[in-house]
C-alpha cells in the first residue's frame, strides 16, 4: 500500500468515528430496572467505555475514552500507571473480542479532589499508545454547557458494576440503564450538604449505578450526538434505587481537562 493511499485510509476511519456517534446503534428501552439486575447492552453500542483494571486483570472502575490519547474517571478510582485500560471490551468472559489493551503513561488527578468530600471527583488517563478508532472504539463528545439538559430528561449510563449490591455479583456483559437526571435542588433535599456544585445526581426511578461502574460514563443525546455529562461518583452503600447516584458534573471541568490534555 502507498504511503498517499495510507494516509487517505486513515482520514477516512478519523472522519467516520466522530465524537458521540456509535457506529453500532444503542438500543434503549425506555427505563430498565437498573445496572443492578439490568439490561445488556448492545454490542460495540457506546465505544468510548473503558474498562480500568489492575495487573491481574481485575476490572475496579470504567472510564470514557476522550480522543485517541485520552480517557476521563472518577479521582477515587486511583488508577496507576501498572494499569491497563481496555478499549472495544463488551463481554468480560469472551476470548475473541477486538480488543485494544492499552498501557498507562501519566495520570492527572484534579488538584482540589477531596476523598472525604467527594468534591472534584475527576482523573485524566494518558494512554501509552493512542486508539485506533473503530466500530467498536471512537471517543464521546464534551461540553462546557448543559444547555437543553433540563431536569427529568432521559440519559444513560454504563459499566460493569455489581449486579447485586449484598452478594457483589459482577456481570459478564457490559450493562446499561436509561435513567432520569435530577435538579441539583431535588437532589440537595435527598443528600443534604453533601451536593456540591461539583456534582449532579440522576436516578432515584427505578434505576442505580453500583460498585464497579465508578468512574463510568452518564451520557446525554441531543441532535443525534451523544455528550459526557457526568461520571460515575458515589451513591447509596447498596445502590438503593430510591436514592439518586451522584455524578462529577463533567461540563464543570471542560477546561481544566482541555487545559491537562493540551499540556501534558
Amino acid at each position: 500500500m502507498t504511503l498517499f493511499w495510507l494516509l487517505t485510509c486513515v482520514a477516512i476511519t478519523r472522519a467516520a468515528y466522530g465524537c458521540g456517534v456509535p457506529a453500532i446503534t444503542p438500543v434503549i428501552s425506555g427505563y430498565a430496572p437498573r445496572i443492578v439486575n439490568g439490561q445488556n447492552a448492545v454490542s460495540g453500542s457506546w465505544p468510548w467505555q473503558v474498562s480500568l483494571q489492575d495487573r491481574t486483570g481485575f476490572h475496579y472502575c470504567g472510564g470514557s475514552l476522550l480522543n485517541p490519547n485520552w480517557v476521563i474517571t472518577a479521582a477515587h478510582c486511583d488508577v496507576l500507571t501498572s494499569h491497563v485500560a481496555v478499549l472495544g471490551m463488551y463481554d468480560r468472559a469472551s476470548t475473541s473480542e477486538a480488543r485494544q489493551v492499552k498501557g498507562i503513561s501519566k495520570v492527572i488527578r484534579h488538584p482540589q479532589y477531596n476523598r472525604d468530600t467527594h468534591v472534584n471527583d475527576v482523573l485524566l488517563v494518558k494512554l501509552s499508545s493512542p486508539a485506533v478508532y473503530t466500530a467498536r472504539v471512537s471517543p464521546v463528545c464534551l461540553t462546557a454547557s448543559s444547555d437543553g439538559l433540563s431536569a427529568g430528561i432521559k440519559c444513560v449510563t454504563s459499566g460493569w458494576g455489581y449486579t447485586n449490591a449484598i452478594t457483589k455479583a459482577l456481570p459478564s456483559k457490559l450493562q446499561q440503564v436509561s435513567l432520569p437526571l435530577m435538579s441539583y435542588l431535588q437532589c440537595q433535599k435527598i443528600w443534604g450538604a453533601k451536593i456540591l456544585s461539583s456534582m449532579m445526581c440522576a436516578g432515584a426511578a427505578g434505576s442505580s449505578s453500583c460498585v464497579g461502574d465508578s468512574g463510568g460514563p452518564l451520557v446525554c443525546q441531543k441532535n443525534g450526538i451523544w455528550t459526557l455529562i457526568g461520571v460515575v461518583s458515589w451513591g447509596h452503600s447498596t445502590c438503593s434505587t430510591s436514592f439518586p447516584g451522584v455524578y462529577t458534573y463533567v461540563p464543570q471541568f471542560h477546561a481544566w481537562v482541555n487545559q491537562m490534555i493540551a499540556s501534558n
